[in-house]
C-alpha cells in the first residue's frame, strides 16, 4: 500500500489522468451502447415461469408490453357522440405510432367490458411490440402527448395513462437526489475539515469513481440481466460510501501533517494505515452483496455485480487517485488557522478533546443503562418488521399527481381494483377431454371466492394453447389477490383437470411477484446465515478475538431490523409517505429484503472496523480493555460520526429521485446508518465491551495457532513521535486520557 502510495504522490498527473481517460472511456462507451436494462422477475421453473413461456410461444402477438388509456367524464357519458368520435381518433393516431402493435378500443366489439357499468369511465389496451425495458423513451412519450391531446379538444374529458412504457416518462430526467446528497456533503466536509480544499478532495474522488461504475454498469447491461434500479442504487452506495473512504484518509493525512510530516509523506502514511482499513472495509461490502450470488437468481446477480463494481471502483480511487490529489493541494488540506499554528508552534499532536472526550468517559460510567436504552430503542424501532409484507407495489402506490396513479384510481372506481392487475391463465391442451373441461372452467371461476370477473377463451392458430384472463376483487399487491392465486392453484384448477391431462398454469404481474417472493423467502435463510459467517470470519482474522465477530453479527442484524421497521412504517403502513411524496401505502418489493441485508451488513461493518481497529490496536498496547475502549471511542467517535452525516445526507437525497424503490433503498440505508453511528457503534458496542472486560479479546490458543496473522491497519511508524523537535529526538505524543484526571 506504502509503494502504490508513493508512486501515485510521484506521478500524481499521470494517476489523475488515468483515472479521468476512464471516467471519459466509459462514459463515451455507455453513450455509444446505450441502456439495456431488464426488470425480469420471471423464475425459471416456476408456475408464473412457465405460464409466461406457454403465451409467449403460443401467442406471440401478446408478448409485448401493455398499456392503458383511460377516460373520464363528469358530465354525461363516454358514450356520447362528441367524446367517441373524438377519443376514436385519438386511438387512431395511436394504433400508427412506431412500435403499437394493437390497440383495443372500447367502442369495438372485443372491448365492450371496457366501459364502466355508470358509463363516465372506459378505457383502451395499448400493446407495443416489445417489453418495456426495450421501449425507446420517445416511443413512450409520443404514446403519452397523443392520448392527451384529446383533452383540449373536449371539454370536461379527463385523460390517464398507466402501464410500465408510461412509467418510464415519469422518471426524474435531472439527477436532483445526486445534486442535493453532494451539495449537503460538500457543507458537511468543510465544516468538518475548516478547508475548502479539504472538503472538495472526497468529494472529487467519489465522483469520478461513480461515474466511472455508473457507465460500467450501462454497459454491464449487455452483456447480462440488471435491473433498471441499478444504476442509482450503485450511485447511492457509491457516494455514500466513497465520499466516507476517501474523509478516514484525509483525516489521517492532516493528521501526518500536524505532526510535522512533509505532504508526499502524510499521504503515503495516510493510505499506508488507513488505506488498508478503507481496503479491508470495502472487501467486507463486496463480500455482503455478492453473497446474492448464491441465490442464483439472474435478477439480483446483476445488482449484486452492479453495486460490488461501483465499491471497488470508489475503493481503487480513495488510494490512488486521493493521495495524487492531497499532494497537488499541498498543506491546504489543513485549514489556515492550522496551517498558521503550525508555522508558529511547530509539528504538535491532536489529541481528542471536547465532547468526544466527554463521551466515551460517560459511556465509562453507566455501561448497563446506556446498553439497556440503547437496546430498547432498537427493539421499538426493529416491532413493525414482524408485520413485512412482500409483494408486488402498483402503480396503485405512485405519488398522488402521477398520471400513471389517476389512471389506476380512475380504473379502480369505475371497474374495481382486480382491473389494474388481472390474473393470466394459460392452458396446454392435449385431447378432447382437456377441452371439454377447459369449456367448463369459467363457470367454475366465476363462483370462486375472490374473483370478480372472467373473460373469454382465446384459443391459438393451432388450438392446443388457450388463454383466460380473470380479474380478481382485490388490488394486485392485495394480500386477497396472493390468496386467491394460491386458492386457484391448489383448489379449483386441480378440481377442473380431474380425470384429464389439461395443464393450466396461472401468472401475470402478481402471481410472478408472489412466486419471486416465495423463492426470495426459501432462500434468505441461507443467504443471511453466508452473509454473516464470512463477515464474522473477516472479523475473527483481524481482530483475532470470539466477542467481537458475535457482537458484531448481532449489531448488524439489530441495524437490519430497525431499519426495515422504520420502512414498513413508512412504505407499508405509510406513516407520512404521501407527505414525502413517495405515494400510498402498500406492500415491500420481494427483492428488498436481500439486497438491503447484503448492503447495510456491509456498511455496518464499516464502522466497525474503524471503531475496532483503534481500541484492538490500544489493547495490543497496553492490555487495558477499559483503556482501549475510552480510547478507541474518543479518538474515532468525532470522525465516525462525521461520515455518518455524510452518508445519511446522501441517502436521504434520493428520496427526492421519484422512484418508489430507490427511496426504499434510501430511507433504509440512511435509517441504518444512523442507528449504527450514533446507537450501536458509539453507545451500545463500547457499552457492552466494558461489561465484558478482557473477554473481549478472548480466542483459544488452538484457534489462534491455527489462524492466519492479517493487519488491518499497518503500523505508523510517525503515530506516537514529532519529528521536527528543536532538538531532533522523538517526543511521546500523550494520549488524551492520561490528561484527564477522571480517566485514572
Amino acid at each position: 500500500m506504502a509503494a502504490l502510495a508513493r508512486w501515485c504522490v510521484t506521478h500524481r498527473l499521470l494517476a489523475v489522468l488515468l483515472w479521468l481517460l476512464a471516467l471519459g472511456g466509459a462514459s463515451a462507451a455507455a453513450g455509444v451502447m446505450g441502456t439495456s436494462y431488464s426488470n425480469d422477475y420471471e423464475v425459471p421453473g416456476t408456475e408464473s415461469g412457465r405460464a409466461t413461456q406457454l403465451l409467449g410461444a403460443a401467442f406471440p402477438g401478446l408478448g409485448g408490453d401493455s398499456n392503458t388509456i383511460v377516460w373520464h367524464t363528469e358530465r354525461g357519458s363516454v358514450r356520447d357522440t362528441g367524446v367517441e368520435l373524438r377519443t376514436g381518433e385519438m386511438l387512431g393516431r395511436v394504433a400508427k405510432l412506431p412500435g403499437v402493435s394493437s390497440v383495443v378500443s372500447p367502442y369495438a366489439a372485443e372491448g365492450a367490458e371496457q366501459i364502466s357499468a355508470d358509463g363516465r369511465t372506459a378505457y383502451a389496451r395499448i400493446t407495443f411490440d416489445r417489453q418495456a425495458d426495450d421501449i425507446p423513451h420517445s416511443q413512450a412519450r409520443a404514446l403519452v402527448s397523443t392520448a392527451t391531446s384529446v383533452e383540449g379538444a373536449q371539454k370536461g374529458l379527463e385523460v390517464e395513462l398507466g402501464g410500465s412504457a408510461v412509467a418510464l416518462t415519469e422518471a426524474a430526467s435531472a439527477h436532483t437526489a445526486e445534486i442535493v446528497g453532494v451539495a449537503v456533503a460538500a457543507v458537511v466536509l468543510f465544516l468538518v475539515f475548516g478547508s475548502f480544499a479539504a472538503g472538495l478532495l472526497p468529494i472529487a474522488t467519489a465522483l469520478v469513481s461513480v461515474g466511472t461504475a455508473y457507465a460500467g454498469i450501462v454497459l454491464l447491461g449487455h452483456v447480462m440481466t440488471v435491473a433498471d434500479f441499478a444504476p442509482m442504487l450503485g450511485l447511492l452506495i457509491g457516494l455514500g460510501v466513497g465520499i466516507d473512504y476517501a474523509l478516514f484518509i484525509v483525516v489521517r493525512h492532516r493528521k501526518g501533517l500536524q505532526r510535522g510530516l512533509t505532504v508526499p509523506e502524510a499521504a503515503a502514511n495516510a493510505v499506508a494505515t488507513t488505506g488498508r482499513a478503507v481496503l479491508f472495509a470495502g472487501a467486507t461490502v463486496c463480500i455482503a452483496l455478492l453473497g446474492m450470488l448464491i441465490l442464483r437468481l439472474g435478477f439480483l446477480n446483476g445488482v449484486a455485480i452492479a453495486a460490488s463494481l461501483t465499491v471497488v471502483l470508489t475503493v481503487a480511487a480513495s488510494v490512488t487517485l486521493l493521495p495524487a490529489l492531497l499532494s497537488c493541494i499541498g498543506t491546504r488540506a489543513l485549514s489556515r488557522r492550522q496551517r498558521a499554528r503550525l508555522a508558529a508552534h511547530g509539528p504538535q499532536p491532536e489529541r481528542p478533546t471536547g465532547f468526544a472526550v466527554r463521551w466515551s468517559l460517560f459511556v465509562e460510567r453507566r455501561p448497563k443503562l446506556l446498553g439497556a436504552v440503547a437496546t430498547v430503542v432498537m427493539l421499538v424501532l426493529a416491532l413493525p418488521t414482524f408485520a413485512l409484507h412482500l409483494g408486488t407495489s402498483d402503480q396503485g402506490n405512485n405519488p398522488a399527481t402521477a398520471t400513471t396513479r389517476k389512471a389506476y384510481d380512475r380504473l379502480a372506481e369505475g371497474f374495481g381494483p382486480g382491473v389494474n392487475g388481472p390474473l393470466t391463465l394459460v392452458a396446454h391442451l392435449d385431447s378432447a377431454a382437456d377441452r371439454l373441461a377447459l369449456d367448463q372452467l369459467p363457470d367454475a371461476l366465476r363462483t370462486t371466492e375472490g374473483v370478480a370477473s372472467v373473460g373469454p377463451l382465446v384459443l391459438n392458430g393451432s388450438g392446443n394453447t388457450a388463454l383466460l384472463t380473470v380479474v380478481p376483487e382485490s388490488s394486485p399487491q392485495s394480500r386477497h389477490t396472493s390468496d386467491l392465486v394460491d386458492r386457484l392453484r391448489d383448489d379449483v384448477l386441480p378440481a377442473a383437470a380431474t380425470g384429464t391431462s389439461l395443464a393450466v398454469y396461472v401468472g401475470g404481474v402478481t402471481a410472478s411477484y408472489d412466486d419471486f417472493a416465495d423463492i426470495i423467502v426459501g432462500k434468505l435463510p441461507l443467504f443471511v446465515g453466508v452473509v454473516i459467517a464470512l463477515g464474522s470470519l473477516l472479523l475473527l482474522l483481524a481482530f483475532r478475538s470470539v466477542g467481537i465477530p458475535l457482537k458484531a453479527a448481532l449489531m448488524n442484524v439489530a441495524a437490519v431490523a430497525s431499519s426495515f421497521g422504520v420502512v414498513v412504517a413508512i412504505f407499508q403502513w405509510g406513516w407520512g409517505s404521501e407527505l414525502l411524496g413517495l405515494g400510498s401505502a402498500g406492500p415491500i418489493e420481494p427483492f428488498l429484503p436481500v439486497i438491503m441485508v447484503s448492503v447495510l451488513f456491509g456498511l455496518s461493518m464499516d464502522y466497525q472496523v474503524f471503531l475496532v481497529s483503534r481500541m484492538y490496536e490500544e489493547w495490543l498496547e497496553t492490555g487495558d480493555n477499559a483503556r482501549a475502549v475510552r480510547v478507541g471511542l474518543s479518538e474515532t467517535g468525532r470522525v465516525i460520526n462525521s461520515a455518518a452525516v455524510i452518508m445519511i445526507s446522501v441517502f436521504l437525497a434520493f428520496v427526492l429521485s421519484g422512484d418508489r424503490v430507490i427511496a426504499m433503498f434510501g430511507i433504509a440505508l440512511a435509517t441504518a446508518v444512523a442507528l449504527d453511528a450514533f446507537v450501536l457503534r458509539t453507545l451500545l458496542v463500547p457499552a457492552l465491551m466494558h461489561l465484558l472486560g478482557g473477554a473481549n479479546w478472548w480466542l483459544p490458543r488452538a484457534v489462534d495457532r491455527w489462524l492466519p496473522r492479517i493487519s488491518i491497519e499497518a503500523p505508523d511508524s510517525h503515530e506516537n513521535e514529532a519529528p521536527d523537535s528543536p532538538e531532533g529526538a522523538k517526543i511521546p505524543v500523550p494520549r488524551e486520557d492520561e490528561h484527564t484526571p477522571s480517566a485514572r
